[in-house]
């Protein structure tokens, strides 16, 4: 349950985390869940806070500054190659999926649908096309 639920926010594991944190020991514990939030932040945090007098001089190097670049296009590249495989290949198999797909992308792009809406939306249709 914890596990689905994380997935119609940004950053599962983020979310699941407290989740867990927060089952831990068979009963809820908001301590425990709270830890568990500010474990799985803290190092980020600490990485911004030690990288961040050093930041506006690392982004003026023109070197470092195309190399950040050439990530960003990387992950763009991956992002879309996990996109492909696998959600594009297992999950459209015939027209109404890609209708679905074109439907679930016309309300998010251009009517602006909020995803909290979307998710409970998809999720109905698809367990009554089941």
């Amino acid at each position: 349950v914890g596990y689905s639920a994380a997935q119609a926010v940004p950053g599962p594991m983020f979310a699941l985390a407290p989740f867990l944190g927060g089952v831990y020991g068979g009963t809820y514990n908001i301590s425990h869940a709270l830890a568990a939030l500010f474990g799985i932040f803290a190092p980020s945090f600490l990485l911004l806070a030690a990288a961040w007098p050093f930041w506006n001089r690392l982004k003026s190097m023109p070197k470092l500054r195309a190399a950040i670049n050439g990530i960003n296009a990387a992950v763009v590249g991956l992002l879309l190659a996990a996109f492909y495989n696998p959600v594009i290949t297992l999950a459209i198999k015939d027209a109404q999926d890609v209708a679905l797909a074109l439907m679930a992308y016309l309300l998010l792009a251009v009517w602006k649908l909020p995803i909290a809406w979307m998710v409970p939306l998809f999720a109905s249709i698809g367990f009554l096309l089941i």
